[in-house]
């Protein structure tokens, strides 16, 4: 069977209300009613986790789901040689390039979410590759000058989308593409429909440190937890009902290191070229659609709480964080729903 098509494009007006990083999806403890299977596999460098209830048709289900982010991988990843995303970068500051619409339609929303946001999300983020090594051995900052010369090549808005050719382009040699903040989100949101098209009600979704539901299980919303930026893998400080929708967590603790004790960590400021300094160590967005909620906690993390909860209110979801005193700061539609089962650790 044919995969559901791509979802309408974006309007901010239509909107509804690795990574272990830190969300962490919880089963509830003796669920009535029907039983649930969970398969694993890895793609896009993550491990994938589908929940779906346990009858005939469930295996076959969820291997389509892995053969989708499979695909993905190979059609969006700015890592793979052969990606049409690795063509267009390629092709900076020489030619248009013919994409295929399902990268088509993602560049666009990536376009409009960097407009959302102030070019707190922006995609051409990649221009920085190779000068920030989070995992050597010794550690070493880049060069102030190089990452200036770098920051001067990113701008989203310089992006060239043709939708009656189907190409993109950049215009300068040396701009480049990353989908990282926004693919798996895209991934989750192609899986839920999949699975929706293929007559379950009831499921749940897990990678890159974003969770997606539909219905319920056993009965109930899913729970879903939110890990303690400093604390163990298995460390939550509170939980959410999910139901229906996607929770997207982006957090300082996934790959970064010390130097004269400042933290530098893996989530750029793309209007800098230096690790994001906003006061937060973890920013979780809850949304209707998992695209959007990959993207914007990446934003929050980056705008800072004020800023960042204001665009994700606009944008019709909901968002807590957590800050350098391991303070927790939640919107009012979400702070009555969240039950906080600890102070996060404050070191």
């Amino acid at each position: 069977m044919a995969e559901p098509r791509p979802r309408p494009r974006y309007r901010s007006a239509v909107l509804g209300a690795l990574a272990t990083a830190v969300v962490v999806a919880l089963a509830i403890a003796a669920a009535r009613g029907e039983r649930f299977e969970t398969f694993a596999g890895e793609a896009m460098a993550t491990r994938w986790e589908v929940t779906l209830p346990a009858r005939v048709g469930a295996e076959p289900a969820a291997a389509e789901c892995f053969a989708l982010f499979r695909r993905l991988d190979l059609l969006m990843s700015e890592w793979k040689e052969g990606s049409p995303l690795s063509a267009v970068n390629r092709a900076a500051g020489v030619a248009p390039v013919e994409v295929p619409e399902e990268l088509f339609e993602l560049l666009d929303l990536s376009v409009e979410l960097g407009r959302e946001t102030d070019g707190a999300f922006d995609i051409s983020w990649a221009a920085l590759w190779g000068l920030w090594d989070f995992r050597a051995a010794v550690p070493k900052l880049p060069d102030a000058s190089e990452i200036e010369a770098r920051r001067r090549l990113i701008d989203y808005r310089r992006l060239e989308l043709d939708r009656a050719a189907g190409t993109a382009f950049l215009p300068e040699a040396g701009m480049q593409l990353g989908l990282g903040a926004i693919g798996k989100g895209y991934a989750l949101e192609r899986a839920a429909e999949l699975l929706e098209a293929r007559g379950f009600g009831d499921f749940m979704l897990v990678g890159g440190g974003q969770v997606v539901t539909r219905g319920r299980r056993g009965g109930r919303p899913w729970r879903v937890g939110l890990r303690d930026p400093r604390g163990a893998a298995d460390e939550v400080f509170a939980r959410v009902e999910l139901e229906g929708a996607s929770l997207s967590t982006s957090a300082d603790n996934e790959s970064f290191f010390v130097i004269d004790g400042r933290r530098y960590h893996h989530i750029l400021d793309p209007r800098t070229g230096w690790p994001a300094a906003s006061g937060l160590r973890s920013a979780t967005v809850l949304h209707r659609d998992a695209t959007v909620a990959d993207a914007l906690s990446t934003a929050v993390l980056v705008l800072g709480w004020e800023r960042g909860s204001a665009v994700v209110l606009r944008l019709g979801g909901e968002a807590a964080a957590v800050d350098e005193r391991g303070e927790v700061a939640a919107t009012p539609g979400l702070e009555p729903k969240l039950e906080r089962l600890r102070v996060p650790r404050r070191d």
